[in-house]
This record gives C-alpha cells, structure tokens and sequence, in this order.
C-alpha cells in the first residue's frame, strides 16, 4: 500500500497546507482558490509521487480557504443585525444553564416564520433572567404548572435581538470568534419578551436521549462524583466546577475527563470480546462468516454507538476512523499498519472539516497516537515497561503543543496520569457505560453500576487534589514566539529517537525559548500600557522596567461571567506577569471592581489601593500620593483627604509621567470632578495618552478638560452594543475635534500603548494578531 492516496507522507502534506492557510491575516480572492484548487487535482490526476506531495499541499491550502469563506460568508447580514426577531428552531447540544443564563444553540427551521437568510443556520443563543429557564416553575407550551426546563431537542419559538458572531480579543485569551467560526455559529443572540417564548415540541434526538440519562445518573445516588461519571459516560461535564477544572488542568487529566480515544478503543475490544463470545457459544456462525472478520464488525458497531451516546468528540471521531480501517483491512484481507490508519483518520477529518486545524484537540489527538507508534514500535519489553514508556512518551512528545495552546506546563501530569489512566480506564468507565447499557434495558438497573463507579473514581480524587495544591501543579508560561512551537518540536523529536543516537538529551535545549521566552518589559524610563478589552468595564496594565500595576480588575457578576478569572488573570500570564506590585481599584462598582478577587486569588499583590470609604480592604488613593518606578512617576490626583465616597465621582486618577510622555487614568469621574482637577491642578491634565472618563459617557468627557489634557491618543474602555451606549457620539467628536485619535476597545480589541524613544506608538490586538476569521474590520 505504498502507493496509497491515505499514506502518511500525503497526510502530512494536506495538513500542512491547511495549516499555512490558517495563518494568513486574510482570505485570497475566491477564484485564486479555486485556480489553486484545480491546479492540485490537475498534479493528483498525473499520479507521480513528488507531484502528488505538492499536490495535496495545494489541495490543503485551497480547501481551507474556500471551506472558510463559506462559513463567514454566511454570518448574520448587516440588516439583520440588532433587530429582534421571532425565530423557530431546535435546541442542538446540551444546553449550559447556570443561575442568571441558560445557554444554548438553536438550529432554526426551513419555517416560512424565519427570515430567508437565516432559515437552517445556528444560532448561539443567552437567555438571562432572574431566574434562568432551567430554574423556572411555570409553563408557557403546555397547560398545568408542572415544572420544565429548557432541554436538549426541544423546539421553540422566541423572540432574540440578533448580533453577528463577536467576541473579546487579548493576549492569551480565549478566542471566541474562532470557536464560534469552529462550531458554525451564524448569530449569537439574547432572548427577549421571555415569558412570551413557547416551546413547539418536547425534546428529540440523541442529544435529548443523553440528558435524560445524565438526569438518571445524577439522581442515583448522592455521592458528589457522580457528575464525573456523566462525564465519562456520556461525555456531559456540566456538572463540573471551575474548581474541578482546576485540579484537571493542574494535574493533566483533562484528556480523560472527556471522552478519549482510548475510551471508544476500550469499547471496540469489549465489543469484539463479545462477539468472540457469541461465536463461542454459537461455532457454526463461522460457517457463514468467519470470526475475525465477525470481531471487527462488532467492534466498529460497538464503537459507531459509544461514539453517537457520548457526543461524537474529535478523539472519539479519530479513533473509530482507525478503527474503520483496520476493520475493512480485516475485511478485505488486506494488511493495515499504525501509520496508515491515522493517515487515513487524520485526512478524513481534514477533508470533511478543514477548519478542524484550528482545534487543539486534533493537534493534540494525532500527536500523541503519532508519538506512540512511532517510538513504542522501536523499544521491546514487557508491558509494564510499554505503559511506563507511553506515559513518558505523551507526556514529552506533547509539552510543546500543550505550552502552546494553553500556556500552562505540569509537573504533575506524568504522576497523575500514571495512576489515573489505568485505574479510569480500566474500572471507572467500564462500569459507568455498563450503567448506561443496563439502564438502556431497564428503567432502574444502572444504578448499581452507577454508584459503584462513583465509588471508584472518589478513591483517587482527593489524591488529584493534592497534587493540584503541590508545587508540581500549574506553571504558567508567557506567550511564545511563533518559531519557538516547531524548535520545540524538533527538540523532543530528537529526544525521543532510540538509544544509543548521540547527544539526544542536549536536543531539549530547544525548548529553552518555549518554556522561558524572551521578558519584553520596557526599558528603564520607558512605559508600556495595555488596556485590556473587558466589555462593558475597565482593566489597564501598567508596566515599568522592573515594574506592574494593574488599574481596575474588569467587570464581574454574581455566579456569572467574570473577566478577571477569565480575561485580566490569562492577560497578565500571558504577558509574563508573576506579581503585581500595585492593584488600583479606581471605585468600587463591578465593573470596575469586580474581578479582584479573581485576580487577587491568582496572583500576588503587593498593595491595593482605592478611594476612601470604598468598601474594600484597602490602602486610600490620596491626591499628593507619589512614588517613582524604573525612572517613572506616579501620582494621585483625585480624591482629596476628607473626601466623601460617592461612587464614579470619588475615582482614583492617577497621573503618569516618564521621560518620553505622561498617562492620564480618570476611572468615571464626571463633569464635577473634571471641573475641580482644572481648578486644582490644571497643568498636571497635560498627558499624551487618556483614558477617557467614564467609558464616553455624556455626564463626562467636557470641553474644557478635553482641551486641558490636549492628548494625542483617547482610549475608551466599552463593551460592544452596551445598554449604555457608551461611548457616545458626541463625546468621540468632542475628543477628535480636540486633535485626539479614539480607541475604543471592541474595536481593537486590547490596546498596547508604548511610550519610549522613539515616541508614543500604538497597536491594537486585532491589529497585531491579524485572523482570517476576524469578524470586525478593525481600521
């Protein structure tokens, strides 16, 4: 089969092809896509080996290109956008419901009730409430007041205010617009009049079938690890809190968590087993058809079912892919190596979804099975010694992805999955899908299965939790440069070559500049400021030389979205930010204050400051207050002593001078305050770069004190389409008439200021890390 269109050297070209094309900052017209496009099948047609590599590059490059700009171009119409609308459709996937939102995707119907353009897309959906649907104790579809919940396959009619696919954009943040662009995501969307909503129909389909039973798992028993067995029966982690995502990070057991490829592997064998089992008992079936081809039937079977019951994942798909073609080599008499099987898995998925590039899971899925064959294939042993090997091997060969997707290394991890591969594998999911099955044949028969599972998995788990609590766990790592992946790369390759290759070891110095990236602090008298896109709020880095404070911490809400935890925390890790010698909390209103606990609770803090009578534990931000960083001079010009708190008008402004130009931060003070600091201290208003006051407000922002700071660069901190409309018009015109360039952060994206010799330069996140997915046009 060496001649095969599935061999692994073709395999690697299509994926290096879609690769490249992932990276481009924008899509190429669409006939030069389709010229390249028809060049690679012209060079496959010919049939010669080096032209064929080129070829699937080729083939790789366009198919990306053209299969991406098919999915943007179906992205809500501009006309459509913030309208509400009435829309039918069914509810896809496993809805998320928390205390203020239910979330969920809802595939609308071919209904002449839906607009044309929308008819058949998928929508990503919000419904806030005071109580979320999943919460609520009366019925709109059906008559009585029996209690209901929006679930899995249901069919609704509601009304939502409709918003093209848009997301928040740092350093080290996660990209909403990619996974949205990743899922099919044509619209997101906010429920309106939701006591007006109305369910059509009750819930259909395999999605509805596994809530129903992770219900079942949930209500067998009262053992608090009952949400891991949903987990890894089912593939259903709702239940899971960010502090079990936490210990799961930290110890490397994510992989497991969710349903693996070893999982459906297992389920194959068992499967096969049984089926050995029934020729056993029944010898003349083999008259008919012979055993070993019997055995793969029933495994690819038992796989198909396990891979549609728990959700079908991409390790899942991968797996029953090799599965697949092991089993039709066994049907076909044909021989099947390691290589061919994952060549032909990884080029299905490929060519099924190009964007699945764009995944970490592939990535990570396909490079530990690579890693596996090819280094457990070249050392003998028993397989004691196979599995400690394998553990050493993944653990190794995917440091260098898992540092770059998720900026995180552990310790850890080769402990915990030493212990926790066997011990899940072998006890802990066989008996929750054995749950699964019994319940299938009868109503009550899991339970056992169930709690016994249970009990198994709550022995190890407070062992992962110690080891999260160690200092093996986490280490956080900056961004890495783009060549510091694939130097990584090539070091644990060598590594990983057999005994006796000289100088193997002295090959992990290649990952020097992945694990300990180059430290871009500014220079002595110089100033670096990044004010990071939060929505609706604030959160701005400041950092000298030696230097980092962090004014105000993003918003947050209670039990919901908090971007301290989950934008300013990853911002500064990703900056390589260890320590915060100043937090300034410039009042105390959630969306300035909200995420400092997060942010506390992660990082260390030398000081805190905020004004008097604040209701934080708290030094006070006094005006006269100064101090000097790296040749840098901070001051407070607001409040005064004996100031009263009055909220937005009592903001910390801080003041910021080095050698190359000054930073005015004003938090939300108003008109009144403006006022007073002209009267005050009108010369110390001179700044270059200004935060403007109050997110653009109408209260804020006035003539004069515009003039007075006469700042070049005019940074407003605002969540796109806020309730506040924030910034408004007239405020921008006030600034921009005043000779200042406004940035607004959902347009940019994070703004990076530098102020040093060579003058105060500017780039927003957008800018500086151009995607082809890319939503908004940041001019």
């Amino acid at each position: 089969m060496k001649g095969s269109c599935f061999s692994p050297a073709l395999a690697a070209a299509l994926l290096l092809g879609m690769l490249l094309a992932s990276r481009l900052p924008a899509l190429p017209p669409m006939v030069a896509s389709i010229a390249l496009l028809l060049l690679a099948a012209g060079l496959l047609w010919q049939g010669r080996s080096r032209a064929r590599l080129l070829a699937m590059l080729m083939l790789g490059f366009a198919l990306l290109c053209l299969h991406a700009g098919w999915r943007l171009s179906r992205i809500l119409p501009d006309e459509l956008a913030g309208q509400v609308l009435w829309l039918e459709g069914q509810v896809e996937g496993l809805p998320q419901h928390d205390a203020r939102r239910s979330r969920f995707d809802l595939r609308l119907s071919q209904q002449a009730e839906n607009p044309p353009q929308l008819r058949g897309k998928r929508i990503r959906v919000s419904w806030y409430e005071e109580r979320a649907p999943a919460q609520m104790d009366t019925q709109k579809a059906d008559k009585g007041s029996a209690r209901w919940r929006l679930a899995a396959g249901e069919t609704w009619r509601m009304a939502v205010l409709l918003r093209p696919p848009q997301g928040l954009r740092n350093p080290g943040g996660f990209d909403a617009e990619r996974q949205m662009l990743l899922d099919n995501i044509q619209a997101i969307a906010q429920v309106r009049e939701p006591d007006a909503a109305v369910r059509l129909a009750t819930g259909r389909g395999i999605d509805a079938w596994r809530e129903r039973m992770s219900a079942k798992i949930a209500a067998s028993g009262t053992g608090e690890s009952l949400r891991f067995v949903a987990a890894l029966a089912l593939g259903d982690t709702r239940g899971l809190d960010e502090q079990d995502w936490y210990i799961l990070r930290a110890t490397g057991l994510t992989h497991l968590i969710a349903i693996s490829g070893f999982h459906v592997g297992m389920v194959g064998v068992a499967s096969a087993w049984l089926v050995a089992g029934i020729y056993w008992l029944l010898p003349y079936l083999g008259r008919r058809l012979p055993r070993r081809m019997g055995m793969a039937i029933g495994a690819l079977a038992g796989a198909l079912l396990y891979l549609f019951v728990s959700g079908s994942s991409l390790p899942t798909v991968r797996t029953v892919l090799m599965i697949a073609f092991v089993c039709g080599a066994v049907l076909l008499r044909r021989p099947a190596s390691v290589a061919q099987s994952v060549a032909v898995a990884l080029m299905v998925i490929l060519l099924a979804d190009p964007l699945s590039v764009l995944r970490p899971g592939l990535w990570l899925s396909f490079a530990g099975v690579a890693w596996l064959a090819w280094c457990l294939d070249a050392h003998s042993g028993g397989w004691v010694r196979q599995f400690l090997l394998a553990q050493a091997v993944v653990s190794l060969g995917l440091l260098p992805l898992t540092a770059a997707f998720f900026g995180q290394i552990s310790a850890a991890a080769p402990i915990a999955n030493l212990l926790a591969v066997p011990w899940w594998s072998l006890v802990v999911v066989p008996l929750s899908i054995l749950g699964v099955l019994a319940e299938v044949i009868g109503s009550g028969w899991g339970t056992y299965f169930w709690q016994l599972a249970e009990q198994a998995f709550a022995l190890g788990w407070p062992l992962f939790e110690a080891l999260s609590a160690s200092p093996l766990a986490l280490h956080w790592l900056p961004e890495p440069s783009p060549w510091a992946v694939p130097l990584a790369l090539l070091g644990v390759a060598i590594a990983l070559l057999p005994r006796g290759m000289p100088g193997r070891g002295l090959a992990l110095l290649l990952c020097v500049p992945l694990l300990f990236p180059k430290d871009d602090r500014p220079a002595p008298g110089e100033l670096h400021v990044v004010q990071l896109d939060v929505g609706q709020g604030l959160a701005m880095l400041i950092r000298t030389h030696r230097h980092a404070l962090l004014y105000d911490t993003g918003p947050a809400q209670p039990e919901g979205f908090d971007a301290g935890a989950r934008i300013v925390v990853p911002a500064l890790r990703a900056m390589g930010v260890r320590q915060l010698d100043t937090v300034v909390v410039s009042h105390a209103d959630m969306d300035h204050a909200g995420g400092l606990e997060a942010v506390r609770r992660e990082l260390p803090i030398r000081r805190l400051l905020a004004p008097p009578g604040a209701p934080l534990q708290a030094q006070e931000c006094l005006a006269g207050t100064h101090w000097t960083w790296d040749g840098v001079t901070f001051e407070f010009l607001h409040p005064s002593t004996y100031f009263p708190y009055l909220g937005n008008q009592s903001s910390c402004v801080l003041r910021i001078e080095s050698r190359h130009g000054r930073v005015l931060l004003t938090g939300d003070i108003g008109h009144l305050i403006e006022a007073r600091l002209m009267r005050q201290a009108a010369d110390a208003l001179q700044a270059d770069v200004v935060s403007v006051p109050h997110h653009g407000s109408g209260s804020s922002s006035s003539g004069p004190f515009v003039a007075a700071t006469g700042a070049s660069l005019a940074l407003v901190s605002a969540g796109r389409h806020n309730r506040f409309q924030h910034p408004r018009p007239e405020v921008l015109a006030r600034w921009q008439d005043a000779g200042s360039q406004t940035l607004i952060s959902h347009q940019h994206g994070a703004l990076h200021i530098h102020l040093g010799t060579d003058g105060v330069h500017w780039q927003g996140e957008r800018q500086r890390k151009k995607r082809l997915w890319d939503v908004i046009d940041a001019q």
